[in-house]
């Protein structure tokens, strides 16, 4: 029952993020256009690479294992402060050791999904929300000249948002075979100190 009850709450989470997401497209005048092209520039974004497709499930299932409403307000923490780094990026403030900080977060995210028991409420938003910062601003000073920064920054939350959901997903759907969770947060902090190591 708490697992259905989670799964309709992910639902809600998903439309909502999408007509959000949507809502700054649909209030240009004017039928395609560059706003069109950020909407989907931003919304592919995050799906490349290979930290920040990581780093974002894991968001996703650092929320699911917390329970109650930590499925929501994790993910909701990660991009409040993501949107708040990008916002920096976008006025062209780079945040110190950016990229130390996004593989950092990769090393941190994957040893709270490992973690046995999960982390209270208030350590994980405030460590995903620490590490959002990085995110969102290197996402913040990648935004191309090309398109609308609003379009494409409603397109980035809506492909961060679904990765948040496939993330939360995975853990409710593996609640009965939680090993396979902690070794995909072993695998992610593994990929984090790869990444940290050639930065150094």
């Amino acid at each position: 029952m708490k697992t259905l009850a989670s799964m309709k709450t992910l639902a809600r989470l998903g439309t909502l993020s999408a007509l959000s997401a949507l809502t700054p497209s649909l209030a240009f005048a004017h039928s395609g256009g560059s706003h069109v092209h950020g909407l989907f520039a931003g919304l592919e974004h995050p799906l490349f690479g290979m930290d920040h497709p990581l780093a974002m499930v894991a968001v996703g299932m650092i929320g699911a294992r917390a329970g109650g409403r930590s499925v929501v307000l994790v993910p909701l923490f990660f991009v409040s402060a993501m949107v708040a780094g990008a916002l920096l990026g976008m006025a062209g403030i780079g945040l110190p050791s950016l990229e130390t900080g996004i593989a950092l977060s990769l090393v941190v995210f994957g040893v709270m999904v490992g973690l046995a028991r999960p982390l209270p409420l208030a350590a994980a938003a405030a460590l995903t929300a620490l590490f959002g910062l990085f995110h969102g601003n290197a996402h913040g000073l990648e935004i191309p000249e090309s398109v609308s920064d609003i379009a494409y920054a409603a397109g980035f939350v809506l492909g961060t948002s679904i990765l948040h959901a496939i993330g939360a997903l995975s853990v409710l759907k593996l609640a009965s075979w939680p090993l396979p969770v902690r070794t995909a947060g072993i695998a992610t902090s593994l990929v984090g100190m790869a990444m940290a190591a050639q930065t150094f």
